[in-house]
């Protein structure tokens, strides 16, 4: 259905979408789409490759315990504002 679009129509939807949203706000838009495509990708990723390790474990008695550093999924390679700990235990310590 996509691939039918006559490029009249193509101008048209995408003047329709400027008019709706204005011209500062596309690129904003565009910007947080990217970062959630990269952030969905990196997790999937990591799922699959949780996934595949535990598949691999033959024996439960000669695993070793997980380690006890946080992990960190980050969103992107030069975005660091966005990455964030996982599953981060912080010793308490009182006086």
């Amino acid at each position: 259905m996509i691939g039918n679009l006559k490029p009249l129509e193509i101008v048209l939807i995408i003047a329709v979408i400027l008019l709706l949203f204005g011209a500062k706000k596309l690129p904003d838009m565009a910007r947080s789409l990217g970062k959630s495509a990269r952030i969905l990708k990196s997790e999937a990723k990591a799922m699959k490759k949780d996934d595949s390790a535990t598949e691999t474990v033959e024996d439960p008695a000669t695993t070793t315990q997980p380690s006890t550093t946080a992990r960190t999924i980050q969103a992107a390679p030069g975005d660091v504002t966005s990455s964030r700990p996982v599953n981060e235990t912080k010793p308490t310590t009182q006086s």
